[in-house]
Parts: structure tokens; sequence; C-alpha cells
């Protein structure tokens, strides 16, 4: 037998390894997008909120809790995607540094404000619209903070107080009241 018949014989061995390899490749490529997927939605159950009419005929919005028992939703901040954490605890509409930033957000020296972890130096903006789902409010102050972490907008009372808010169970339903 010769050095070229060895090689041969051993093609298709290599072909199959090679195979064997992509195979769990793939296999583990779609194991991650699947349990991305699962887990995105028990953290945002709400990525596609849509306004419904209530059986008075007021637009209203029907979120669900997250595993973690807070409400989340997507939403916009003057026509771009944002993901909003309802929040009846903030004042206003508030806004990590980094999102204002890329969002291309007019900054303004907004002063010391009192949160949860303590007093903080802020910026003020101006938002065209916030809408979530359908519920748009035009021309709301936010406040931008320097350390809030990830990208999740608090989505404050000074939105909230345009809705009636009711949380029964798993689900809080904003409602639009009249003027």
């Amino acid at each position: 037998m010769s050095d070229s018949d060895l090689r041969a014989d051993s093609l298709p061995s290599r072909i199959g390894k090679w195979m064997m390899v992509g195979a769990w490749v793939m296999g583990f490529a779609l194991l991650w997008l699947l349990f991305h997927g699962v887990i995105e939605e028990q953290r945002n159950p709400n990525r596609d909120p849509e306004v419904q009419l209530a059986g008075s005929g007021a637009p209203e919005l029907v979120l669900q809790r997250n595993r973690a028992g807070h409400y989340l939703a997507a939403g916009l901040i003057n026509g771009h995607r944002v993901t909003f954490l309802l929040d009846t605890g903030a004042t206003m509409v508030a806004l990590p540094l980094a999102l204002a930033r890329r969002l291309d957000l007019p900054l303004r020296r907004g002063g010391q404000t009192r949160t949860a972890n303590g007093a903080v130096y802020t910026w003020s903006t101006r938002l065209r619209s916030v809408d979530i789902g359908g519920l748009e409010v035009r021309d709301v102050r936010a406040l931008v903070l320097p350390n809030l972490p990830g990208d999740e907008v608090l989505l404050g009372m000074n939105y909230l107080k345009r809705f009636e808010i009711v949380q029964r169970g798993d689900t809080l339903t904003l409602r639009r009241v009249a003027p």
C-alpha cells in the first residue's frame, strides 16, 4: 500500500469528523437561540404591547408582570425602540446617560436629585414623544442619570399620571383617562 492510498482512505474519516463538529456547533447554537428567547420572554413578557379598547371604549394596555415581579415593556422614545420599567415610585421618566447619548437627546444641567440610592447629579431633557403600546404622550420632561445602569428607561409618574392604573394578580392595566 502506498502513502497516497492511506491518504485517500482517511478522507471520508476527516469529512465525517468535520461534519460531526459542525453538527455539535449547530446544535449548541440552536439551543442557545431557544433558551435565549425563553429567558428574554421571562425577563420582558411585554415585548410587543398593543393598545386595545376596553368595554367602555377607552384605549387600554394590559401588561404582564415578569418573573422578578416588575412590569417591563417595549416602547418608543422619539421613535426609537427602548425598554421601559414602570416605576410608580419615580416622579419623572429617567434614562441612563449612555442611552440618552445614543438617542441624541439634548442635555441640560438638572441639578441634584434624590433617588433610592441617595443624592445624584442629573441632566434634564425633553422627550418629543413617549409611546408604550400606542399610549403616546408628547413633550415629556425627563431626567438623565449618569450612574443608572443598563438600558432600561424608568417610566415615572409624569407619564403614568395620565392613565388610570389597575393592578390585579400578575397584570397591570393602563387606561387613558379624559383630560
